[in-house]
């Protein structure tokens, strides 16, 4: 019979934290370009005769690629949860580059017709499934990896550095192809070069990952299931097995209130920029890299808390907090215009640091939610549907604004809605502290062949849920 999990040697813990990381952030690159140039690509493939029309219209591409990110989740979450963990972020981190480089050698509106808009969001549909598997490998290796007193931490790490690194990465690459291609030249073929950046981080990623080992709790789970009867793949009802309706139901919430969060503050900010604020590209650019730097430090430091608070309480505190700053930073930002960059950099740093703290816990509270045999699945589902719907906020608060002045009060309000969602899950989920090490012995990870039905460890301790 196999013994205990091994402990992770430094070297591994360091890699997978780094790699997970990493990973989840050339992904989110990947998809963050779109938000970077959708002023410009939005005319090009979408063009009507409304500004704000075309806006959604080009957001809307955003949120097909996010609708099929629970597809993704459900067929790379079931390959990750049978093959492992490192073998999933390879393919799907190379399917996501691939993808996005495509898009920047599409033919225009004015070239192809209704053609072009066409093609666009097939290949946003091909982006989001590869997009929602990464998460099924990134969100559960690291924490995997780590001792206990660490899983805050690295969820932290994942959530806020991974989209931080990410957005950097997208302003550093904006600024430079901007000054490359200035002015007209970038609606020309800037936008272009900016899409082909996405193969080149996903083969940085790729390379980085040959020093990548598999994670000791899905490896321990592995070799446990051998000689084991074989288990059928994850269904649906297996979920709802592993935890009450309620709990399935509030967990959701949770990741659509934290999801929206994300998406209307950190997401929406290089379009609030530049058509409420009329900041210039350079300015913009510089802008964006602080806040984006600055999701780093707290999302550490509500991961870390909610390791020694849990995580529940720190749900409640961030989403307090957030229910009543953000729709107020929203509307102050709103007021000020291309002169005000020091009040916009304070009140920006204010939005992204506030909004991105909630989910930091999110990955790790989602991980000691379920078994290892069903984690990937469970984890990546969740986490795609829940930022799929919060993604889709920011187009309808393009259509809810008759006229671009509207968009910040129709923000502040859906700020406020989202937080309220957010609050309403975490006042429902169990508190999963130290779960992940009281799992049920008898978890195994499924053989290859399906034949006889699973035995159904709870993830949970009786009483916790």
């Amino acid at each position: 019979m196999p013994g205990p999990t091994p402990a992770p040697t430094t070297r591994q813990m360091v890699t997978a934290g780094t790699a997970s990381t990493v990973g989840f952030a050339f992904d989110l690159f990947d998809l963050f370009i779109l938000l970077y140039v959708a002023s410009t690509v939005g005319p090009l493939f979408f063009p009507t005769d409304s500004p704000t029309l075309t806006l959604a219209a080009t957001f809307a591409s955003f949120g097909v690629s996010l609708v099929m990110r629970p597809l993704g989740g459900a067929v790379f979450g079931r390959y990750a949860d049978r093959h492992g963990r490192k073998q999933t972020m390879l393919v799907t981190v190379g399917g996501v580059g691939l993808a996005t480089a495509v898009m920047g050698a599409l033919p225009t509106h004015a070239t192809i017709g209704v053609a072009a808009p066409l093609v666009f969001v097939a290949l946003r549909l091909v982006q989001g499934l590869f997009v929602g598997g990464v998460v099924a490998s990134t969100h559960t290796l690291g924490t995997e990896t780590v001792p206990q007193r660490w899983r805050g931490l690295v969820s932290g790490l994942v959530a806020g550095g991974g989209p931080g690194l990410g957005a950097v990465i997208a302003s550093l690459v904006f600024l430079a192809v901007s000054a490359m291609f200035p002015g007209p030249a970038f609606d020309a073929w800037g936008w272009r070069i900016m899409f082909f950046t996405g193969l080149l981080a996903s083969l940085a990623s790729l390379a980085f990952f040959r020093l990548l080992e598999e994670s000791p709790v899905w490896a321990a789970a592995r070799a446990r299931a051998a000689g084991a009867a074989p288990e059928p793949p994850a269904r649906a009802r297996d979920l709802r097995a592993a935890v009450s309706p309620r709990t399935l139901v509030a967990a959701a919430a949770l990741v659509i209130g934290a999801g929206a969060q994300y998406y209307l503050t950190s997401g929406y900010l290089p379009t609030f920029l530049d058509k409420i604020n009329q900041l210039p590209t350079g300015a913009r650019g510089l802008l964006l890299v602080w806040t984006s730097l600055a999701i780093l430090p707290i999302a550490l430091l509500a991961g870390h808390a909610s390791e020694r608070f849990g995580r529940r309480p720190v749900f409640l505190a961030t989403g307090a907090v957030n229910l009543v700053a953000l729709p107020l930073l929203a509307l102050a930002m709103g007021g000020l215009g291309p002169d005000d960059t020091g009040a916009l950099l304070g009140y920006g740093l204010l939005l992204t640091m506030l909004a991105n703290a909630p989910i930091a816990a999110v990955p790790i509270f989602l991980n000691e939610l379920f078994p290892t045999r069903l984690r990937a699945t469970a984890t990546a589902l969740i986490w795609n549907g829940g930022f799929a719907l919060g993604g889709l906020t920011t187009t309808f608060v393009s259509l809810a604004s008759p006229t671009v002045p509207d968009i910040p009060g129709r923000l502040a309000l859906f700020l406020a809605v989202v937080v309220a969602l957010f609050l309403a899950g975490a006042a429902f989920v169990p508190e999963t502290r130290g779960a992940l090490d009281r799992e049920d012995p008898r978890d195994a990870v499924p053989a290859p062949a399906p034949t006889a039905p699973a035995d159904r460890p709870e993830a949970l301790p009786e009483g916790s849920r």
